[in-house]
């Protein structure tokens, strides 16, 4: 898995590419939120558009990355997930610990209190997929 840097506004994007499994992609991750985090950034959004696949130790990853995040004061925010994607957040209940959005502008207004955001409707989502 390749994993590119942006940033916007003072918020970091990073655009992973390729496959979030164990091993070494799972590590990287991890490291590179905890390299950046100890540099002061702490906004992160992770732009999922590109990542083809996600296993269980993949979405633990994102767990440890949210939650390292969370504890130095820090916001980790999920970008372009598939159906896949959103399916196993729903399945594994972590829709409620993930802000997840659509479009990128989206996410990245979501970290400024006064603008508008369009967040990604989850229950919307479930609702269409029961009548597909």
């Amino acid at each position: 898995m390749t994993i590119g840097k942006r940033e916007i506004e003072g918020i970091v994007l990073l655009d992973l590419e390729g496959r979030l499994i164990m091993g070494a992609d799972s590590s990287n991750l991890r490291d590179r939120i905890v390299s950046l985090s100890n540099e002061g950034q702490k906004k992160i959004i992770l732009n999922l558009k590109n990542v083809e696949f996600i296993d269980s130790t993949g979405l633990g990853t994102l767990v440890i990355c949210f939650t390292t995040l969370q504890k130095q004061g820090g916001t980790l925010k999920l970008l372009h997930l598939s159906r896949r994607h959103i399916e196993l957040l729903v399945l594994k209940k972590l829709t409620v610990l993930f802000e997840v959005f659509d479009e990128e502008q989206a996410a990245i207004n979501s970290f400024f209190p006064n603008r508008e955001i369009k967040r990604f409707d989850i229950l919307e989502f479930v609702k269409s997929q029961q009548e597909d």
